[in-house]
C-alpha cells in the first residue's frame, strides 16, 4: 500500500495536467476517470460503481487500473487524452500537489471528521483544509515468536511491552539460540523511514508540528534513534540491505523471533506452523500509551477536468462507512479499518489479532506532510543508516537530518 515519491514528480503532474485539458472537449462531460492502483479493480468498488451510476443517470466512472508499481513510483497521473478526474495516491503527497495547484481542497464537516479513528484525518490535512479522501490504512504491531522465546528460556507468553524488554529480549534470543532477536529494517527503501517514524510516534515524538515546525532534534526522536541502534546489535546481519517485505520474509522463516509489520502478515503466519504472537508497539520511556505510525492512501481530486465536484461527491460515496467497510473487513485484505463501527467490533471478536493495530491508533500519529516528500525521507534514511552503520554517533545524525529536512517543508 505505501508509496514513494520520485523525482519529477511534481513535472509529470504538471504533463498530466496538460493533458487534462487538452482533452476536456473531447471527453464525456459526465465522466469521472480514477487511476486506480492494483492489478484489478476491486469486486467491492465495481458494484458500488454501478449503483452510484444507477443513482446518477449520465454519468460514468471508469477506473483506469494501474500497477502497483507504477503507482507507487508515482509515473502515472494522467492517462493520455482522457480527463484524470481523480486518482489514489498516498496522502504524503498531498502537500505537493495541493501547493503547486494541482488538486482540489476536499473538506470534511465535523460529523465526517469525528466518524474516523483519531488523527486519520491529519494525515490529509495542510493549514487546516482536507486534500483528500482517506481510502485505505495500515498500522503496525509487534509479532514475536513464541518457539524462539521458550528456546532461549523466555516466557512465550510474555511479550515486550518496552523498548528497554524489547532490546533485553533480543539480545537474550541472540545469545542463547544464535538466531536472530529483532528484524530490523534499514534497507534505501521507503519504509525504512516508516519503520523508524513507528517508534518515534511509540515515544511521544514527532518530526513536524502542525505549524510546520521541524521537532526531528528532541529528548523522544534521539532515544529512539538509540534505541533503533542498540537493537541492531541484535537483529539480522546487515539490515541495511532488508525493508520491511523482506524482514518479514525471515519471520515467516523462523529466523527471526520479532518484527513490526501490519496486520497482512497474520494472514500469511496462518498458513505456516510458527506459534506467533501479535501485540502492540513496546513503548519508549515518553510514552503516554501505544503508538504507531499512521499511513493512508487517499483519493485526490485534481483541477482541470471540468468535473472537480461530481469527483468529490463520487469520492466520498465510494468512501462511506459502509461501503469502506465492506472494503476493508475482507480477510486478507490487510487494511486498518478508518472509521470504529459494530462491524469493525465483529470483526475484530472473529480474528482478535486485529485488536493491537488498532490499539495503536490514539497515540499514534500521522505521515508527515513535505512539499519535497522523496527529499524529507531520503534525509531520515540517510540518519537511520548511519546510525545503524556505526558512521555516525545518534545526537550528530539527528542534529544533521533535522537541519536537512528544513528544506523540504
Amino acid at each position: 500500500m505505501t508509496m514513494i515519491m520520485k523525482t519529477g514528480l511534481i513535472a509529470l503532474a504538471l504533463l498530466g495536467s496538460t493533458v487534462l485539458t487538452v482533452g476536456i472537449a473531447q471527453a464525456a462531460d459526465k465522466e469521472i476517470s480514477w487511476i486506480y492502483c492494483g492489478d484489478t479493480i476491486d469486486p467491492i468498488h465495481t458494484k458500488y460503481i454501478k449503483q452510484w451510476e444507477e443513482k446518477n443517470p449520465g454519468w460514468k466512472v471508469t477506473p483506469e487500473v494501474v500497477g502497483w508499481a507504477q503507482c507507487q513510483d508515482k509515473t502515472t497521473l494522467a492517462v493520455a487524452g482522457t480527463p484524470v478526474a481523480m486518482a489514489y495516491v498516498g496522502s504524503r503527497t498531498l502537500k505537493e500537489f495541493a501547493q503547486n495547484d494541482l488538486i482540489v481542497p476536499v473538506p470534511m464537516t465535523d460529523a465526517e471528521k469525528k466518524a474516523y479513528y483519531p488523527h486519520i484525518v491529519d494525515t490529509v490535512t495542510f493549514q487546516g483544509t482536507q486534500w483528500g479522501v482517506p481510502i485505505a490504512f495500515s498500522t503496525k504491531a509487534l509479532y514475536w515468536n513464541k518457539d524462539l522465546f521458550k528456546q532461549a528460556g523466555l516466557d512465550p507468553e510474555k511479550p515486550p511491552k518496552t523498548w528497554a524488554e524489547e532490546i533485553a529480549d533480543a539480545k537474550t534470543i541472540k545469545e542463547k539460540t544464535g538466531i536472530p532477536g529483532f528484524g530490523l529494517s534499514a534497507k534505501t527503501f521507503d519504509n525504512t523511514m516508516h519503520q523508524f517514524m513507528h517508534w518515534v510516534y511509540a515515544n511521544n515524538g514527532s518530526v513536524i508540528d502542525a505549524e510546520g515546525k521541524i521537532t526531528l532534534d528532541s529528548p523522544q526522536v534521539l532515544a529512539a534513534l538509540k534505541a533503533y541502534k542498540d537493537i541492531a546489535a541484535y537483529a539480522e546481519e546487515g539490515p541495511t540491505a532488508y525493508e520491511q517485505n523482506e524482514v518479514r520474509a525471515i519471520f515467516l522463516d523462523g529466523k527471526v523471533a520479532m518484527i513490526q509489520a501490519g496486520s497482512g502478515a497474520a494472514y500469511r503466519l496462518k498458513d505456516t506452523k510458527i506459534n506467533w504472537g501479535v501485540t502492540t508497539l513496546p513503548l519508549g520511556p515518553d510514552a503516554k500509551g501505544p503508538g504507531t505510525l499512521l499511513i493512508t492512501d487517499s483519493l485526490a481530486i485534481f483541477k482541470g477536468s471540468g468535473v472537480e465536484d461530481k469527483a468529490t461527491e463520487f469520492a466520498k460515496y465510494i468512501t462511506s462507512p459502509d461501503i469502506q467497510a465492506e472494503y476493508e473487513l475482507q480477510g486478507g485484505a490487510g487494511l486498518t479499518p478508518l472509521r470504529p463501527s459494530a462491524k469493525v467490533d465483529e470483526f475484530v471478536a472473529k480474528d482478535p489479532f486485529w485488536k493491537p493495530f488498532i490499539e495503536g491508533i490514539s497515540y499514534g500519529g500521522p505521515e508527515p506532510l513535505f512539499t519535497d516528500y522523496k527529499g524529507f525521507q531520503n534525509s531520515m534514511i540517510e540518519m537511520v543508516q548511519s546510525v545503524i552503520t556505526g558512521k555516525a554517533e545518534p545526537e550528530d545524525a539527528i542534529k544533521k537530518a533535522a537541519s536537512e529536512i528544513e528544506a523540504f517543508k
